[in-house]
């Protein structure tokens, strides 16, 4: 009986594998990020030459929209795990 290994397989699961986690991470680190931009109010003016900078409109959608997709991710991971 011989041991036969497929490679080409097991690169396919490498591959996916690895851009699901660094997508994963990516997806977190963004979310963060856009969160910590929403906690800054910005800073009165000092004096009247300077502006005041909008805080941008959607960055809670993004923030959102990022943890999300990283729940929905490891569920999706979970389910692989338990179900098959």
């Amino acid at each position: 009986m011989s041991v036969s290994i497929d490679w080409a397989a097991l690169g396919d699961v490498f591959l996916v594998s690895f851009a699901a986690g660094i997508g994963l991470i990516v997806l977190f680190s963004l979310g963060v990020n856009a969160l910590a931009t929403t906690t800054d109010p910005p800073s009165p003016p000092t004096n009247a030459h300077q502006k005041t900078t909008p805080r941008p409109t959607l960055i809670l959608p993004v923030t959102v929209l990022c943890f999300v997709a990283c729940a929905l991710i490891v569920a999706y991971g979970l389910y692989l795990i338990i179900i098959k």
